[in-house]
């Protein structure tokens, strides 16, 4: 008998990834977890029935909500992760030599015990061996509360806007975020999909937030197969740097960092989204 995994992706869509086993299960105190194995995908992690990430596609995600303001940012010497419990954004940033320290800070502890044992593809950096990274397992609203001009750079990298990430979406997060950043600070954060109405909504009013704590918001968009419509979007917000104007692609380059996905020239061409999510993100701006 076939087994089959289906996530609804709007009442009227379900995409579905056919199964050879599930790996574990498990409920922790905030959310259901499961690690599954396919054929097409590889191993992959879904929350409370929502695929977070699969082995197949996750550089996509992690690459571009990483490597974008890393290489627009002259000079990162202290990162606040806010999520990113399956340690894949922590992956493509211990790639930075310049890096001194990330603070990582997930909810829940127990998706980076399971991450750690089953996909070490993105979580097996999370050993630490180099010990720049030290671990926060707390709310990330009240993490950020009590922080003041102390990191160049914030990646929320976080789950959908419901459950235990919804209070990463908020006004009062975005607007901590702005001042725990230094003053030439960026924070990038996974906006959502502008394609499916619901998932378009929720991209406008997390946009509006960061518009109203911000000085400067762009919007930039990645395609990854496994997310609701493939169509993917990302928040840079910033208070000094441009992504394309302080884009300096030299010095990127000469960085030797290793990537699948990103490439100097995906990064000027995520900036330039389609016409239909200009006139989403014009509507609230």
């Amino acid at each position: 008998m076939d087994l089959w995994f289906t996530e609804n992706h709007t009442k009227n869509v379900k995409f579905s990834v056919k199964v050879t086993r599930q790996l574990y299960s498990g409920q922790s105190e905030f959310q259901q977890i499961d690690i599954f194995e396919s054929p097409e995908f590889g191993r992959f992690l879904t929350l409370d029935g929502y695929m977070m990430l699969t082995e197949k596609d996750e550089f996509i995600y992690h690459e571009m909500i990483t490597h974008v303001p890393m290489s627009v940012h002259p000079n990162v010497k202290n990162v606040l992760v806010v999520g990113g419990g399956d340690g894949g954004t922590v992956r493509e940033l211990l790639k930075y030599d310049s890096i001194e320290n990330i603070d990582l800070v997930e909810i829940d502890e127990e998706v980076v015990n399971v991450c750690r044992e089953y996909l070490p593809q993105t979580a097996a950096c999370l050993d630490n061996k180099d010990g720049r990274i030290h671990f926060f397992f707390e709310d990330g609203l009240k993490f950020i509360r009590h922080c003041e001009d102390q990191y160049d750079l914030i990646i929320v990298d976080s789950t959908d806007p419901f459950g235990p990430g919804e209070g990463l979406f908020t006004m009062e997060f975005y607007g901590n975020c702005f001042k725990a950043l230094h003053d030439d600070g960026i924070m990038v954060n996974q906006h959502e999909s502008p394609f499916y109405d619901e998932d378009a909504y929720a991209m406008q009013r997390a946009h509006k937030r960061i518009v109203n704590s911000f000085d400067m918001c762009r919007v930039y968009q990645a395609h990854i197969p496994t997310y609701p419509s493939g169509h993917w979007l990302f928040g840079f917000a910033t208070k000094k740097y441009h992504p394309l104007r302080d884009f300096d692609e030299k010095r990127w380059l000469e960085r030797g960092i290793e990537t699948k996905y990103y490439t100097e020239h995906v990064h000027k061409g995520a900036f330039y989204v389609p016409k239909y999510v200009e006139d989403l993100l014009k509507n609230v701006e």
